[in-house]
């Protein structure tokens, strides 16, 4: 796993990119009569980012993301949009600490 873990740091940090994205919609798009993003989808994309944030130890993260997968499943956009800014804060210090885990891997090689 040692040679595949600059890999791992990588596709981590481009999903997770791309799952904030989806967040960060639906936040700013969400109307309680009108949500902008199918919950179901939500709720999938929400599920995901917790096993890919566990597997990696970011546990808070995990925990933040099977609220936001349990909201979602019972269809309940209230709160959303303060429990996707947890999320993202949350997710903006991961990414630093990996970003810098990164950058002393490489320096290494």
């Amino acid at each position: 796993m040692e040679d595949e873990y600059l890999t791992l740091i990588d596709v981590f940090l481009k999903d997770s990119d791309l799952r904030m994205a989806l967040f960060r919609q639906a936040s700013r798009t969400m109307t309680f009569d009108r949500p902008s993003l199918n919950m179901g989808e939500l709720g999938l994309a929400a599920h995901s980012f917790k096993g890919s944030s566990s597997n990696m130890g970011a546990v808070l993260l995990s925990e933040l993301c099977l609220r936001l997968e349990e909201q979602a499943r019972r269809e309940q956009p209230e709160g959303l949009e303060q429990l996707i800014a947890l999320i993202d804060e949350e997710y903006q210090s991961i990414r630093q600490l990996f970003e810098a885990e990164r950058q002393t891997l490489m320096a290494q090689t």
